[in-house]
């Protein structure tokens, strides 16, 4: 395989898992096509990774591979941080279960939260300047202080946490992609 074979290959990886992550956002598409969507980011890691040389020329194809991952980055973090919750939720048999899941009705607006979260990231990543996930986290801290510092054991905090580790680790591996080829 060429370089630009392994170029061309982590687009088509990175188109894929954005239709997953796009699938996903449903209910039942959440327990199915958010792990194949993490799955082809993987994939698309190791595809831009493991080659000596990998090469995505020219401007369109630089700007497509630039779209993709930042669309899977925003799109497909939900869906992932969801499937997060829905584990953690089932492993808990315990009081905390029900706290853990209420906690979701305290930190409301969490999913729009995390989308300008996960564009802020991955934008700040791929533009080479990391001091920008530092600004994210904490004015994302900052707001939500008042929320998790109420002193009601909502499960608001470790869902805080979380759901932050997630999405950002999702926006990261997404810019990550990028910038092995760029």
């Amino acid at each position: 395989m060429n370089a630009d074979n392994a170029g061309q290959l982590v687009l088509v990886l990175l188109a894929f898992a954005t239709a997953a992550a796009t699938g996903a956002w449903t209910r039942a598409g959440q327990r199915i096509w958010a792990p194949i969507s993490v799955v082809l980011l993987a994939a698309a890691a190791v595809a831009g990774a493991v080659p000596e040389h990998v090469r995505v020329d020219g401007r369109g194809l630089t700007t497509l591979l630039v779209a993709l991952a930042g669309v899977l980055a925003v799109a497909g973090g939900g869906p992932v941080t969801s499937r997060v919750f829905a584990i953690v939720d089932r492993q808990e048999h315990t009081a905390s279960a029900a706290t853990i899941d209420s906690a979701g009705k305290v930190l409301r607006g969490g999913a729009w939260i995390g989308v300008l979260e996960r564009a802020a990231v991955f934008a700040s990543l791929v533009a080479g300047w990391p001091e920008g996930l530092a600004i994210v986290l904490a004015l994302k801290g900052l707001g939500r202080y008042p929320e998790l510092r109420s002193g009601q054991n909502t499960g608001a905090a470790e869902r805080f946490i979380i759901g932050t580790f997630t999405s950002v680790l999702w926006a990261a591996a997404c810019a990550g992609v990028v910038r092995l080829l760029v």
